[in-house]
């Protein structure tokens, strides 16, 4: 998309001209991998050498900013001024057509147990 086609769908006063359910096709959740707002998305060495040239340019965005370091969605969605929800369906696209790998945070049986953080308040109260 050149400078002056991306002009057109853009306001000064109110942002982009295309509404989310527009970039995402009516979908509101990603096919496959559910997508936490602190996963870790970053662009896969083979998307470098696709033609970038893609349907949506926000595909294209995602890629160029994921290309040096892994980004969470909720930083590619702030760059990109788009809902984490659309950023979220969007990678998985992208997930689904192998241009990104993903990290999905600890879960939750990483986390102490509940017990565990009682004694240690209990120590700290007796102190």
């Amino acid at each position: 998309m050149t400078a002056s086609e991306n002009a057109s769908w853009f306001d000064e006063g109110s942002g982009y001209l295309v509404r989310p359910y527009a970039i995402t096709g009516g979908r509101t959740r990603p096919n496959g991998s559910d997508f936490a707002l602190i996963t870790l998305v970053m662009a896969s060495p083979s998307s470098r050498a696709l033609d970038r040239r893609m349907e949506q340019p926000e595909l294209s965005a995602i890629l160029d900013l994921c290309q040096e370091r892994p980004l969470a969605v909720v930083e590619i969605a702030a760059k990109l001024d788009l809902p984490a929800s659309v950023v979220k369906v969007l990678c998985g696209d992208l997930l689904d057509k192998s241009m990104i790998s993903i990290k999905a945070p600890s879960r939750e049986s990483a986390a102490p147990s509940v017990e565990l953080l009682e004694r240690v308040i209990d120590g700290i109260r007796k102190l």
